[in-house]
């Protein structure tokens, strides 16, 4: 009974530190997140299908990158690793990078078609809170809407990055 109480509070601090985040995030960069929405609303689909590609093939290089890079230093040669790791660090944080501002543009159109009449930072905070929950339901939310949601998202970054309407 304890660990569930543990790992449930842990979950609870987890989706707190979360929304704070994502509200610094939508604050540093409310053009692109907006811009990411707007993809978003105007095809779903289409930013599914593009962050879905171009995850798993920026996913692969990265992967493959840290197992050369692995494999150099289990030979003791570090100057490879050196050269291979720094390649595989950037891609792992720019994945991140777009799929959290992807994940945001998520949230924050999740906070306003559930809470309109909120102010823009409790409808972020709100949209965390229902979307972590959401996703920490076991099998449906680990493997069909956290995958869905986070794709999307990343896709939607991707096409907003060469629409040229603002």
């Amino acid at each position: 009974m304890i660990e569930i109480l543990r790992v449930a509070l842990i979950i609870l601090l987890l989706t707190l530190g979360f929304a704070c985040y994502f509200l610094i995030l939508g604050a540093f960069f409310p053009r692109r997140v907006s811009k990411t929405m707007n993809v978003v609303q105007q095809m779903p689909g289409r930013a599914f299908g593009i962050g879905l590609v171009n995850f798993l093939f920026f996913g692969t290089i990265t992967i493959l990158l840290f197992a050369v890079a692995e494999n150099f230093q289990k030979s003791g040669n570090n100057f490879p690793y050196t050269i291979l790791i720094i390649p595989a660090l950037f891609l792992t944080g720019l994945l991140l990078g777009v799929l959290f501002i992807g994940l945001l543009a998520m949230i924050t159109l999740l906070g306003e078609q559930l809470f309109p009449d909120l102010s823009q930072w409790r409808r972020t905070f709100w949209g965390t809170v229902i979307l972590a929950f959401a996703c920490a339901v076991p099998v449906l939310g680990w493997f069909l809407l956290f995958p869905a949601v986070a794709l999307t998202g990343f896709g939607a970054f991707i096409l907003g990055l060469f629409q040229r309407n603002p």
